[in-house]
């Protein structure tokens, strides 16, 4: 008897859990999710070759890639950008209530993006930027870079030629960069078809620009300054003054020097003025400035320069 009733009952019991199971799927489904989740394993790529170390007032590197705020967020953007990963994923906690919101807010912001790039090192600075948040809650980031690595091979090599041949050892600092800085200007003619139409025949966006076609936009002279920075170990980021449709405005980049203790100004593209008599003309009025001096000179013509006018709460070392 026992038998029977153990017989029948087995069955009866499973045909009642599967139709619990399949009552309160979303139910179970969600806190497996929760469950799987609540602990995750991070997948940390290799580090790729041009990560910078130093940390800023704006953006950190941070090993935590759980993030518990927006700032941690941010964060989390800036150090898989500043690495190089082309794809990393982590996840939002379940403490973190509007962790998703914030995500979506800072993966549309193109803005606050460009200003997260550009406190990276010139080859890791991205044309785009993907954010997908997949059904588990993870949120996994690709990145396209600029350069390749058959550009960064030749640049790499002609900054080692130029360096070789206009750097000595008796140099200073300051007579280093104003070297390059005069360098880079006296080989280089500002692309007017790019600035004028969008397209040309060059890569002066890019380092590459003015360093082998001759060619540059304000983004290539200052990534072409920004390398040789770098391989003088000096702290340096790039400042961007993104478009403001409101009062006409173009967008602008230049160069953030750390030197004697204090961050300066250094921009290259209105060091080499556009002439109308179709000279080359070669100037120091925005060599390695202080934002004071930076505002004066931008106010003392007759026309006041809008392009310098950067974000302070940004590029807080510069305000």
């Amino acid at each position: 008897m026992k038998n029977i009733l153990k017989k029948e009952f087995i069955p009866l019991l499973c045909l009642f859990f599967l139709l619990f199971v399949f009552l309160n799927a979303n139910n179970w489904s969600d806190f497996l999710v929760k469950y799987t989740i609540n602990d995750p394993k991070i997948a940390i790529p290799t580090q790729k070759r041009y990560p910078k170390q130093e940390n800023f007032l704006f953006v950190q590197n941070t090993n935590e890639f759980t993030p518990y705020s927006r700032g941690d967020i941010k964060n989390i953007y800036y150090t898989i950008v500043n690495n190089g990963w082309e794809e990393f994923t982590f996840y939002c906690p379940a403490e973190y209530k509007n962790c998703l919101e914030d995500i979506k807010e800072i993966s549309n912001n193109q803005d606050l993006l460009t200003h997260l790039n550009n406190y990276v090192h010139p080859y890791n600075g991205f044309s785009n930027v993907r954010t997908t948040i997949g059904e588990t809650g993870d949120i996994t980031i690709e990145i396209d870079y600029f350069y390749n690595e058959e550009q960064i091979e030749a640049i790499n090599q002609k900054i080692a030629e130029i360096y070789s041949q206009i750097i000595t050892p008796e140099m200073d600092t300051y007579t280093k960069i104003l070297t390059i800085h005069d360098y880079i200007i006296n080989n280089t003619k500002y692309d007017v078809e790019r600035n004028n139409n969008g397209t040309s025949n060059y890569h002066s966006y890019l380092a590459y620009g003015p360093l082998l076609e001759g060619y540059a936009t304000c983004n290539g002279y200052t990534d072409a300054m920004a390398l040789f920075l770098e391989k003088l170990n000096i702290p340096n980021f790039k400042v961007a003054k993104t478009p403001d449709p409101t009062n006409d405005t173009e967008g602008h980049v230049w160069n953030a020097v750390y030197l004697d203790n204090k961050w300066l100004h250094l921009d290259l593209t209105w060091d080499d003025p556009v002439s109308n008599d179709g000279q080359d003309y070669l100037q120091h009025k925005y060599f390695l400035i202080t934002t004071e001096q930076l505002k004066s000179i931008d106010t003392n013509g007759e026309v006041k320069v809008l392009e310098h006018e950067f974000a302070h709460n940004i590029y807080p070392e510069l305000a």
